[in-house]
C-alpha cells in the first residue's frame, strides 16, 4: 500500500532531534511562553526575513487574530477566494465581518486578480489572498489592487511555508501573514500551531497581547482576549524541523516533476511557471471521471485524498449566504480535483509505480 501520507514515515529522520528537544524541556520546566517558543518565533521570522512572528495556537486562531488586530468596521467585507479551505471564511465570520468570494483562475486554483476589483465596493475592509496547494499567488497584481484602494493584505499562507513568488516568500507580502503548523503541513508539528508574521510593531505588540487573554503584564487585562499560545513543546519540535524545511520542499518538487513529465495528458497537472517556486503541500490532478479514478488507485492500494471534496459556497454552514449559481469555477474544481501521494515520506520509485498505475486508467 503506497499511502497519501505517512507521518510516522515523514518524521523518523527527526526522531533524536526530537527526543533530545523533548527531555531538554522537560528539564526546564517552563512550558508555556518560553524560552523555546521564542527561539522558534525569532528562527522563523529569520527564515522569511521579517521582523517579528507570534506563535499561536493553530492556522485559523492566525486568522483570527490577524482580522480582530486589524480592527475592521463590524460587517464590513473581506475578499477571499470562494475554493479555499474552509478555515480562511470561518475567520471572518467569527470576528463579524462578510466574507466576499471571488473566483480562482482554473489553472493555477488561487483567487484571479482580474476578479478581484469587480467585488470591491464601499464595505470592503481587506483582501486576505490563500496560497493553495503551495503556490504563490500572482502577488504583485494583488498587492496593486489594495494599494490602489487602500486596502489591508493578509496572507493565509498555511498551506505554502518556502513558496516564492518573483523570489519572494509566501507571508512577506502582507501586512499579516498566517501560517499553520498541522502536522501534515510542509512544516508541521507533532500537534496543533499556527503564527502570525509581520513587519508592524504595532500589530506585533497588539496580537502577543490578545494571544495572551489580551494581557501584555501577568494579570492585567488591557482587552478582551484569547487563550491561543504556540506551546514551547511544538515551537522546540518545529524548530528541529525548520532547518530542513528547503530541502523537505525540494524532494516534494522533484516528485512534482515526475508526476508532470510522465503523467498521460488526460490529467490535467499544476502548472509549472518560472517566476514561481511551489512547495507541493498537495499536488492535485483533475479528471472529469475522479470519482473513479480515486476507486481505482485505491483498488491497486494507493492513497489519495480529495481537496476539497465541496466547495465552501455548498457547506450546510455556510450555503444560505451564497448564491448556488455564482461560482462555476469553484464547482468544477471541486468535482474534478484529486490530490496524489507527494510528501517526504514517498520515494521516487513509488511516484513512478503511480504514475504508471494512472496512465493505465
Amino acid at each position: 500500500m503506497i499511502p497519501f501520507e505517512n507521518l510516522a514515515l515523514s518524521n523518523k529522520s527527526f526522531e533524536e532531534g526530537f527526543n533530545k528537544a523533548f527531555q531538554s524541556f522537560i528539564k526546564d520546566g517552563r512550558y508555556i511562553l518560553g524560552s523555546r517558543l521564542e527561539s522558534f518565533e525569532k528562527e522563523f521570522a529569520a527564515f522569511l526575513n521579517m521582523p517579528y512572528c507570534i506563535g499561536v495556537g493553530n492556522g485559523l486562531d492566525a486568522l483570527v487574530l490577524s482580522l480582530r488586530a486589524l480592527n475592521l468596521e463590524p460587517g464590513s467585507e473581506v475578499i477571499v477566494p470562494s475554493n479555499t479551505f474552509i478555515a480562511s471564511i470561518l475567520a471572518i465570520l467569527q470576528v463579524g465581518l462578510k466574507p466576499v468570494l471571488v473566483e480562482p483562475r482554473l489553472e493555477t486554483y488561487n483567487i484571479h486578480p482580474d476578479r478581484i476589483e469587480e467585488k470591491i465596493g464601499p464595505n470592503t475592509a481587506a483582501i486576505m489572498v490563500v496560497h493553495l496547494y503551495g503556490k504563490c499567488c500572482e502577488m504583485d497584481k494583488i498587492l496593486a489592487i489594495a494599494h490602489k484602494h487602500s486596502l489591508p493584505l493578509i496572507e493565509d499562507s498555511a498551506q505554502a511555508h518556502g513558496a516564492r513568488f518573483r523570489n519572494e516568500l509566501a507571508g512577506t507580502w502582507g501586512i499579516l501573514n498566517c501560517f499553520s503548523f498541522y502536522p501534515t503541513k510542509n512544516l508541521g508539528g507533532l500537534g496543533d500551531g499556527g503564527a502570525i508574521v509581520t513587519a508592524n510593531e504595532e500589530l506585533n505588540q497588539n496580537i502577543r497581547s490578545l494571544r495572551n487573554y489580551g494581557s501584555s503584564k501577568k494579570y492585567y487585562n488591557d482587552e478582551i482576549g484569547v487563550n491561543s499560545r504556540l506551546d514551547d513543546l511544538q515551537a522546540s519540535f518545529l524548530s528541529v524541523k525548520l532547518p530542513h524545511l528547503e530541502s523537505m520542499n525540494a524532494h516534494r518538487r522533484n516528485l512534482a516533476s515526475l508526476y508532470k513529465k510522465e503523467l498521460k495528458r488526460e490529467f490535467i497537472t499544476p502548472v509549472f511557471e518560472d517566476d514561481y517556486k511551489d512547495v507541493f503541500h498537495i499536488f492535485n490532478i483533475r479528471h472529469p471521471e475522479r470519482d473513479r479514478l480515486k476507486a481505482y488507485l485505491w483498488e491497486h492500494k494507493i492513497g489519495t485524498e480529495i481537496h476539497y471534496p465541496v466547495s465552501p459556497h455548498q457547506q450546510p454552514a455556510l450555503k444560505s449566504m451564497f448564491d448556488p449559481d455564482e461560482f462555476p469555477v469553484s464547482e468544477e474544481i471541486h468535482r474534478t480535483t484529486l490530490s496524489l501521494p507527494c510528501s517526504i515520506c514517498h520515494s521516487e520509485n513509488q511516484i513512478q509505480e503511480i504514475i504508471e498505475v494512472l496512465n493505465r486508467f
